[in-house]
């Protein structure tokens, strides 16, 4: 009896055990969220939002997902609601995928999604009124195989002319900011690159959304894949103005979002198409080089030359591999350059020795030598690679196109029929070629210079992307106050690094009259009472108006007038012109009293030690009148 029992138990031990190793791929568990916003309240509606969203969860739904909580315009309490709960959810999936259509502004490098009810009066109203991408990271961070992030946010910023600035270093951009994940197995998908804007189409959706719902719910196709196929689509839809990018990676496995269909039974096998042709040597290499390619750092590039030592595929690693050593030959340059210039603006600042100040600049002169050399050689060695993928996705297209028109003669209708669809080719390579030659780059490179600009306090227009006048006359004030001669005809990548190097503001803070420079921001100038503004913008006290003593000619008369009461019948003799006053020569001949003593010819000071005695009668030459008298 007890036999039996413990062979009943190992019986049904074996039977989970091969129902648990026997379960289909479509066990894995997938969830997502869809937002969408269009009725904004504080700006003008948005048509598309809701309509994309809309097919992303029609297309999710009919792709076999769990859950697909699908919500529409969400104003900010509802929508950090809504992540809490779909965070929940995520806790024991497999896949877990946000999807979100609306506005998206970008401050100071970080990325936020606008609900419908943000009024973003001010720039430091974003931090309450929106909700950031970290916070979604974080309602997805559970999910253990795949953590997926797609933002059709890539808009004008529609409140940034009447949004106030708080500070004038902080930066709002154009579009959104690149983001560098740093959790594992997350993607973030955007429907332009960072820094740019997307189109919103023509029709009832997005060109963005379009290939979306085309592409990612192919059975079996890996996520990577399927965004390089939206991205050819919407560059070639958007004649090459709007090109989505992907950030993150995954590991070397596929990871589709949709799984490939159960292999067919044997009852069906003759049925079943053709086998595919068996794998050749060069097809598996090829294989292997994208994906490590596709991960695109060092150490996938030596696991691939350890297994493909030789051959076409093994010289185009070495050739990423020379450029990814170029890029941190240029990484070490510029931070020895930029450590060189710390050291050497600190020892002026210290008022060092002149043989040590001299030191340092000739080694902060070679340390920018030294970095300018191994820009160089990066962009010669980043040319090279480029080249050489551009000609091997030609030939890689030609061999799919041959491969393809060889294998379509030889399969029956019927069989083609019942056969599930197949990855999707990938589009003419002629559309990739012509995506690298639209001067994206240099237009990023531009946005970053501007950036820089703005803040090191030389730049206060907006960071669009356009070296205009505006950017040429900010990048000569900072020539002028670094001491540097950078070519201001074009933003370089020269002109990048010379600018990061300097760590604080460069060009002084300007601001109107009434108002001082206070760190980095203008601070109204307020004068003391007894004060007033001045027009050179400094406080100056008021000047009191002394009073002046005159003479009321009412209340004292005049000398004329007083000879005239005495002797009304004698008119006084006036000294001619010719002679000099009497103040002045007494103070010439020095008298000592000060009195003046005149007769019918002259006047002439008092001697010292006498003084006047007014004795009766008046006016001179007489025996009356003043009389002059000393001791």
């Amino acid at each position: 009896m007890n036999g039996s029992l413990n062979l009943n138990r190992l019986l049904l031990a074996v039977a989970a055990f091969l129902l648990i190793i026997c379960q289909p791929a479509f066990a894995e568990k997938r969830v997502a969220l869809v937002l969408g916003n269009s009725a904004y309240r504080n700006t003008v509606p948005l048509a598309n939002p809701v309509n994309d969203a809309s097919v992303i969860a029609a297309t999710l739904k009919n792709a076999g997902f769990d859950v697909v909580d699908f919500r529409k315009d969400l104003p900010a309490v509802e929508t950090r609601r809504a992540l809490r709960e779909f965070a929940d959810l995520a806790r024991d999936a497999d896949i877990a995928l946000v999807y979100y259509a609306g506005h998206g502004i970008e401050v100071d490098g970080a990325n936020y999604l606008i609900p419908v009810d943000a009024r973003l009066e001010r720039d430091t109203d974003v931090y309450d009124e929106a909700f950031s991408l970290d916070r979604i990271l974080v309602a997805i961070e559970p999910a253990r195989k795949l953590r997926l992030v797609i933002l059709d946010a890539c808009r004008d910023n529609p409140f940034a002319k009447t949004m106030k600035r708080t500070l004038a270093t902080r930066a709002i951009g154009q579009g959104l900011a690149k983001v560098e994940p740093t959790s594992p197995n997350v993607l973030i998908a955007y429907s332009a690159k960072a820094g740019s804007t997307a189109a919103d189409g023509d029709g009832k959706n997005s060109p963005f959304t379009i290939a979306l719902s085309k592409f990612l719910p192919t059975p079996g196709l890996d996520v990577r894949r399927a965004f390089g196929y939206v991205r050819d689509e919407v560059l070639k839809t958007t004649n090459n103005r709007q090109e989505p990018f992907v950030y993150g990676s995954l590991g070397g496995e596929d990871v589709p979002l949709v799984p490939a269909p159960a292999k067919q039974a044997p009852a069906a096998a003759a049925a079943a198409p053709p086998a595919a042709p068996a794998a050749t040597p060069q097809s598996e290499a090829r294989r292997d080089y994208e994906l490590a390619l596709q991960i695109g750092n060092r150490s996938a590039m030596n696991a691939f030359l350890a297994q493909y030592p030789n051959g076409y595929y093994a010289n185009l690693a070495r050739l990423q591999l020379e450029k990814f050593a170029a890029e941190d030959a240029r990484v070490a340059a510029t931070e020895k350059a930029r450590l060189a210039e710390q050291e050497r603006a600190r020892l002026a600042a210290e008022g060092a020795q002149k043989a040590q100040q001299a030191k340092a600049e000739a080694d902060a002169k070679a340390a920018e030598a030294a970095r300018l050399a191994a820009e160089r050689a990066k962009q010669v060695a980043q040319d090279q690679a480029t080249a050489a993928e551009q000609k091997r996705q030609a030939d890689a297209a030609l061999a799919d196109r041959t491969a393809a028109n060889k294998a379509v003669p030889d399969q029956p209708a019927t069989q083609a029929a019942a056969t599930p669809p197949a990855p999707p080719a990938p589009p003419e390579k002629s559309t990739t070629v012509a995506a690298l030659a639209t001067g994206s780059p240099e237009a990023d490179v531009v946005k970053s210079v501007q950036t820089e600009l703005r803040r090191v306090g030389c730049l206060t227009g907006a960071v669009d992307g356009d070296w205009n006048a505006a950017s040429q006359r900010s990048l000569t004030l900072f020539n002028r106050y670094a001491g540097t001669k950078l070519d201001i005809k074009a933003a370089s990548v020269d002109t990048l690094d010379a600018v990061k190097l300097k760590q604080s503001r460069v060009c002084p803070l300007a601001c109107e009259h009434g108002y001082k420079a206070d760190g980095d921001r203008c601070t109204r100038i307020v004068c003391a009472e007894g004060s007033f503004l001045n027009d050179d913008n400094e406080c100056e006290k008021r000047r009191e108006r002394k009073p002046v003593a005159k003479r009321d000619s009412d209340e004292r008369p005049s000398r004329r007038e007083r000879e005239r009461a005495f002797h009304p019948q004698r008119e006084p003799q006036v000294p001619s012109a010719e002679i000099p006053r009497p103040q002045g020569r007494a103070r010439a001949e020095g008298g000592g009293s000060g009195q003046i003593m005149c007769d019918a010819y002259l006047c002439r000071p008092v001697r010292r030690g006498c003084h006047l005695e007014y004795r009766g009668g008046g006016g001179p030459g007489g025996n009356v009148g003043n009389v002059e008298v000393c001791n």
